[in-house]
């Protein structure tokens, strides 16, 4: 079984020695990613802003295996306030739209201060 890698260059992957997705027979496994601004590498203060940063880093993992949105089966939301989820509903149907995966939102704190959002998702490629 084949296994490919792809790592964003985030600071946490070297830091807890994970990558931010992998690949193998057709799965994709992207990890719980967090919305800091790939530009300027600081958080937004909105849950919204970090959920629309979180989910292009999602898609560039996606994308570097062949996939994108439409092929998600299983997404996991992970935010400390529960009443911050509904804010983000809007950019998750821009984004599954008509191809809405399984989905299950946690109520749990994240690994640092000041983010509201983390997202995993499982794909499997066409």
């Amino acid at each position: 079984m084949a296994f490919r890698r792809h790592f964003s260059g985030g600071p946490f992957e070297a830091k807890i020695a994970y990558c931010r997705a992998v690949e193998t027979d057709g799965w994709i496994f992207v990890s719980g990613s967090t919305g800091t601004d790939p530009e300027t590498g600081k958080m937004p203060e909105s849950v919204v802003d970090q959920c629309r940063n979180t989910l292009a880093t999602i898609g560039r993992a996606l994308a570097e295996f062949g996939a994108g949105f439409e092929h998600v089966v299983r997404v996991h939301y992970i935010l400390p306030d529960r009443n911050d989820f509904e804010p983000c509903w809007p950019v998750l149907q821009e984004v599954f739209g008509d191809a809405p995966p399984a989905a299950t939102m946690f109520e749990a704190g994240l690994i640092a201060d000041g983010m509201k959002i983390e997202i995993e998702v499982t794909a499997r490629k066409p």
